[in-house]
């Protein structure tokens, strides 16, 4: 069989995707249905199943409405060539072909990536092209999220948008240093639609793919990619641009420190070889046109290591810096680090009088599913009205000469004070929050008071969880180990899920990409909602009903799932957890011994009546949430409210 015609093969992970349900759902399919496809390929952890069988299988029990399209036939031949740089190359060829540009170089070199740039093309025919190659581009950052980092659109647009502010003549060429995919310069179209767009990367391939993507965007604006590394090889030395933004590499130490000693472009000192990312300022400085203006994304460091205090008292001196804006956590990877926006300028004829600070870690509230999130209407309300007025909300501004001490630290928290109005902002946020949760626990405190014990029942009926497995009313799932390296450590975006591993449950800050699981969906476990999740180490003991579904459990966990046809998982969960239930199902051979958890015993009661019970517990289980919730809110006020009386911020008597 040529390659051409090769059946499409895909994994229970992309049926999911298929079908718009979670991967947990497809697997019970597979368990329930006679009819669902046999396995045609793969292994026995991770199966592979013909496409065609898979999509009538899903038309005929009415789980989607339609077959595929041809993109989405092709994209596991894309998947197939298994390389980010092989699959790169042919999405930028298709990009090249849809925009009438040259072949990129590297080029297609197999007969597979040639047979698939025809047929993409092919696909492509009648339909948007811009479409299917964000379509496939965006499949392509999915599936490589670890090794390809871009900019984040609402970031990218935030900094387009500073750029245009701050930059009031003609904007002739706008400038990326480390355009990447071309994110940035795509922002900067809606701003400067007029305008060159020029950037230069040191990844050819993520060249052609911006060089396409903007060309696509823009059929008639005039692109200028070229592929080389920045600091080291400037093909755009001597040309300039009213607007350059930048979102550079950040931590390399082979970045050029030996080889560009005498380099005119540090004209504020040569970086020092721990400081690149001070090199890539002078960069961005070196190519702004008279009046132009940059804005460039830097770690939080960069503002106060003590190796880069000269330079940066050089760029305050010479009135070359703007303003530094410090951004929530979460706003672009890594997620786990509060960035900064330093905002700069050609060399003025005089420098200013004062630098601008602005501070927009706070935000970042809570949504309803009690997630932090990036509030980027804020932010951006905040940062446009400090730059326009005199004071605003969270910003202030400082004189060069007070930034000039030993350290020349310029780092946003440590120049606004304490007592900015978003400290009062959020203490009235706390206040509201704490009488949401006062309300809750006081309408449960009087539903649970009216509930009264009857009497003792003399040796009511029980049956253990082992015979509960027998008969099928529950399963025992054990936690597997997840790849080393895998779970992230940062802040959780809204698509994540949860990782819970021992190690781990006190902070619970561990987690996984949507695309991670989909990665290795066949070699973890994923909860269902309403399971019962179970340590049970030595000496360690504890159980608690997970409502989430997709949470990944990690070794030393088990995983309690009940047939709810049969058993209520909340009435199952409060006698699992019974103190004396979990006393007799301990072994007595030492004091570490491990409860044995298809020892312990439950209550023989009607469906209905275990219902009743489970509901009941629920309600205790919620009472605990909130009082717990209450007395980390009752931290936080405490915290404030310190804030405020150390600035002298309520009235006096």
């Amino acid at each position: 069989m040529s390659d051409d015609s090769a059946p499409v093969a895909i994994t229970l992970a992309e049926t999911a995707r298929l079908a718009r349900v979670g991967r947990a759902a497809v697997s019970n399919w597979r368990r329930r249905y006679d009819d669902f496809p046999e396995p045609s390929g793969g292994t026995d952890s991770s199966p592979l199943f013909a496409l065609d069988a898979m999509e009538s299988w899903l038309l005929r029990h009415g789980k989607i409405q339609e077959r595929t399209g041809a993109l989405d036939r092709l994209w596991p031949r894309f998947e197939g060539l298994g390389d980010l740089d092989a699959i790169g190359v042919v999405i930028a060829t298709l990009g090249a072909r849809l925009a009438d540009l040259p072949d990129p170089d590297p080029r297609p070199s197999t007969k597979v990536e040639q047979s698939l740039v025809r047929e993409a093309v092919a696909a492509a025919k009648g339909q948007d092209p811009l479409a299917v190659f964000n379509y496939l581009l965006d499949r392509w950052l999915r599936a490589f999220v670890r090794q390809v980092s871009t900019t984040p659109r609402p970031l990218a647009e935030l900094m387009s948008l500073i750029a245009a502010d701050q930059h009031t003549g003609t904007v002739r060429r706008v400038f990326d240093p480390a355009c990447g995919i071309g994110t940035l310069p795509l922002a900067a179209l809606e701003r400067f639609p007029d305008a060159e767009q020029a950037g230069q990367d040191s990844d050819p391939i993520r060249c052609a793919l911006a060089r396409a993507r903007l060309r696509l965007a823009a059929p008639g604006m005039r692109v200028d990619v070229r592929a080389a590394d920045t600091l080291l090889a400037d093909t755009f030395s001597g040309v300039t641009a009213d607007v350059v933004l930048c979102d550079p590499p950040t931590n390399e130490r082979d970045w050029g420190y030996s080889e560009l000693t005498t380099d005119p472009r540090w004209l504020y000192g040569h970086p020092p070889r721990t400081e690149p990312e001070l090199a890539w300022v002078q960069h961005v400085v070196s190519m702004l046109a008279p009046g132009g203006t940059a804005v460039i994304l830097l770690p939080p460091a960069v503002a106060s290591r003590r190796a880069g205090r000269r330079i940066r008292g050089a760029l305050l001196r010479s009135g070359v810096l703007l303003a530094v804006i410090a951004l929530p956590l979460g706003a672009a990877p890594p997620h786990g680090i509060g960035l900064h926006l330093w905002v700069l300028q050609a060399p003025p004829e005089q420098a200013g009088e004062d630098v601008l600070f602005v501070d927009t870690a706070d935000c970042r509230p809570t949504d309803s599913l009690g997630r932090q999130v990036v509030d980027w209407p804020a932010i951006t309300q905040r940062v446009l009205a400090a730059f326009r007025k005199k004071a605003a909300e969270g910003a202030v501004r400082v004189p060069v000469i007070d930034l000039l001490d030993e350290q020349v630290d310029l780092t946003p928290a440590r120049r606004i004070p304490a007592s900015a109005a978003s400290t009062a902002t959020e203490l009235r946020r706390s206040w509201k929050r704490l009488d949401v949760r006062l309300s809750a626990i006081t309408e449960l405190r009087e539903t649970l008071s009216r509930v009264l014990p009857g009497p003792p029942a003399p040796g009511p009926p029980m049956i253990s969880v082992a015979e509960l497995e027998k008969a099928n009313a529950v399963q025992i799932l054990t936690g597997r180990s997840i790849p080393e390296g895998l779970p992230r450590r940062s802040d959780q975006p809204g698509n994540a899920h949860a990782v819970l591993e021992l190690n781990t449950l006190d902070n619970q800050s561990a987690w996984l990409s949507d695309l991670d699981v989909q990665e290795h969906g066949e070699s973890l476990l994923l909860t269902e909602a309403d399971d019962l999740v179970v340590i049970s180490a030595a000496r360690l003991f504890d159980l608690w009903v997970e409502t989430r579904a997709g949470v990944v459990i990690g070794p030393q966990l088990q995983v309690v799932r009940a047939d709810e046809t049969v058993i209520d998982p909340w009435f199952l969960a409060a006698c699992l957890r019974a103190p004396d239930n979990i006393r007799r199902a301990g072994g007595h051979a030492s004091s570490s011994s491990r409860v044995d958890i298809r020892r312990l015993q439950v209550l023989r009661l009607p469906r209905e009546e275990q219902s009743r019970y489970g509901a009941l517990y629920r309600k205790v289980v919620s009472l605990e949430d909130s009082l717990r919730a209450m007395s980390n809110e009752g931290a936080l006020i405490r915290r404030t409210m310190e804030e405020l009386i150390s600035a002298g911020r309520f009235p006096r008597d």
